[in-house]
């Protein structure tokens, strides 16, 4: 219930900005431009974020295989899509849910299954960062601050794939603080499970998977400029996307709330995009991803929670 009532708050922060700062501009131009879009084009975009969500379901599945876990595709992406409904908790730590509904099934504790997470977050930062680069080097201009969020995403997702560097920083932390032995016991231990994930064809799959989906949801931003009139170039329109929403998770607001949105009208005003175009932009895309996604989480949610249970249930029964 706190979890909703979160979802439900920032939801109606955002929107009540964007209508703000529409209002200020003028309620004809940002409905013009509304009117510009056409139910299939916004079936197109929603159409463009199912790639990438069922891409990297399928990530997710390949890697719960790998690591050793007994459980179905079908399995797999009610984890993985239940999950979205906590993508707006604080840190998303909401999105450990799926970790529950594993140990439920399974019987996996956490400390096992913590991997996974691990290198399933690690391999999304990679993927925008090489995207964000690419879409960089093919822009015309810059984005100011591109490069070091680039250069953030690859270093962090270089650390949480190498399982010796996690190993001693959690030894150095441990050797710090004199505190919490067992937790940093713990993260040595997990850590040395993401060993069997280091094979250059699995990770060389894993990266492509997550080229692929979120390609896809960058391209879909550059689709919807263009149906708006406001066609600054594919490569521009995916670094946006992407630094944007790479710089909203920055600012450690759940989901990147407030400032992904802030970053791309920002960067589109300074691409010349007026702000009767760049809001209703902003407000489209972020609703056909982030939102689209935490809706099919709400969905399913209830389900792989009913689902876990009555497993969990069956085992303690038996």
């Amino acid at each position: 219930m706190r979890d909703t009532l979160l979802l439900l708050g920032l939801f109606a922060l955002v929107v009540a900005g964007l209508i703000g700062a529409a209002a200020a501009t003028g309620w004809d131009e940002t409905k013009a431009q509304l009117a510009k879009l056409s139910l299939l084009q916004f079936t197109a975009l929603l159409g463009l974020s199912l790639v990438n969500y069922g891409f990297r379901g399928l990530r997710w599945h390949v890697f719960a295989r790998k690591l050793g876990l007994s459980v179905t595709l079908l399995g797999s992406f009610r984890h993985y899509f239940g999950g979205f409904a906590m993508t707006v908790t604080p840190g998303r730590v909401g999105e450990l849910v799926r970790m529950r509904w594993i140990r439920r099934e399974t019987g996996w504790t956490f400390e096992r299954t913590a991997p996974l997470v691990l290198v399933d977050r690690a391999m999304d930062l990679a993927a925008m960062g090489m995207i964000l680069g690419l879409a960089l080097a093919f822009s015309a201009t810059g984005i100011a601050g591109g490069v070091p969020v680039t250069i953030l995403a690859l270093i962090g997702a270089f650390i949480a794939t190498r399982p010796a560097i996690l190993e001693r920083i959690a030894t150095l932390s441990h050797r710090a603080t004199g505190r919490l032995p067992r937790l940093f016991a713990k993260v040595r231990r997990a850590a040395r499970s993401l060993k069997i994930f280091s094979a250059p064809g699995l990770m060389g799959g894993a990266v492509v998977i997550g080229l692929i989906g979120w390609a896809a949801e960058g391209y879909a931003f550059h689709l919807l400029l263009v149906w708006m009139g406001a066609d600054i170039g594919v490569a521009k329109a995916v670094a946006i996307f992407v630094f944007a929403t790479l710089a909203g998770g920055l600012t450690g607001a759940p989901g990147g709330v407030g400032g992904a949105e802030a970053a791309m009208v920002a960067l589109l005003t300074l691409e010349g995009v007026g702000l009767e175009t760049s809001l209703p932009a902003t407000a489209i895309i972020r609703v056909t991803t982030l939102w689209f996604a935490i809706g099919i989480g709400l969905f399913l949610f209830p389900l792989a929670e009913k689902h876990s249970k009555r497993h969990e249930n069956a085992v303690e029964n038996n």
